[in-house]
């Protein structure tokens, strides 16, 4: 993959602050094994994580809302909010201060620190950065089910690429904001400080449109 490796770190900072470091690959390859990763770091978390089940462990400062499902792998980290009706399935890591709200959904996902998808969002199969929101009804897509053909291409430095992946949702970079109702489609990668606008879609599949790294 060659100078692809090094996306994740112009897209997060300190992306060592996963328990387990995060491997210095390319982000979709990273979410092929999310599930892996995070079932790994759960044998070596700090003090104060509890398990809840097997595979899931809550630290004791966060707020979990007794009708959330967690199906693990998951773990959520210290100061976390996990709402009502929430679902986290398929291995998920929830950094510390990351606000999951209600009815909101996390598949296959990492969430770095002081994140929120805090209304009805639905997060499948991606990377998010720190102080990324997410308003109320973001979605960011994982799978291309209108296609026959469902494999996710991305686009960095002008080249097209095959992630090897049908289901790739987004990497979000540092800071950046989701607008209410607004959409990624799968293989969106949005540097940090993006605005997406409310009922805005972000689609970089196009060869025309892709996304241009600097």
């Amino acid at each position: 993959m060659g100078a692809v490796a090094d996306v994740l770190s112009r897209f997060i900072r300190g992306a060592d602050a996963l328990p387990a470091a995060l491997p210095a690959d390319a982000p979709w390859e990273v979410i092929g094994r999310v599930a892996e990763l995070v079932r790994g770091m759960l044998g070596s978390l700090p003090p104060g994580f509890v398990r809840v089940f097997a595979e899931v462990a809550v630290h004791e400062s966060a707020d979990v809302a007794p009708s959330a499902v967690l199906t693990g792998p998951v773990i959520v980290s210290a100061g976390c909010r996990v709402g009502h009706g929430a679902v986290l399935r398929g291995g998920v890591w929830a950094d510390e201060d990351v606000t999951i709200g209600p009815y909101s959904e996390i598949k296959g996902s990492l969430m770095f620190a002081r994140s929120a998808a805090a209304h009805r969002n639905y997060v499948g199969d991606s990377i998010v950065g720190h102080d990324v929101n997410l308003e109320a009804g973001a979605v960011l897509a994982n799978h291309f089910n209108e296609r026959a053909d469902k494999q996710i291409w991305v686009r960095v430095d002008g080249e097209a690429i095959n992630t090897g992946l049908v289901k790739f949702g987004a990497l979000i970079g540092d800071g950046s904001r989701i607008g209410a109702n607004a959409v990624t489609s799968p293989g969106t990668l949005l540097p940090p400080g993006s605005v997406v606008p409310r009922l805005g879609l972000v689609d970089q599949s196009g060869a025309s449109v892709g996304n241009r790294l600097r």
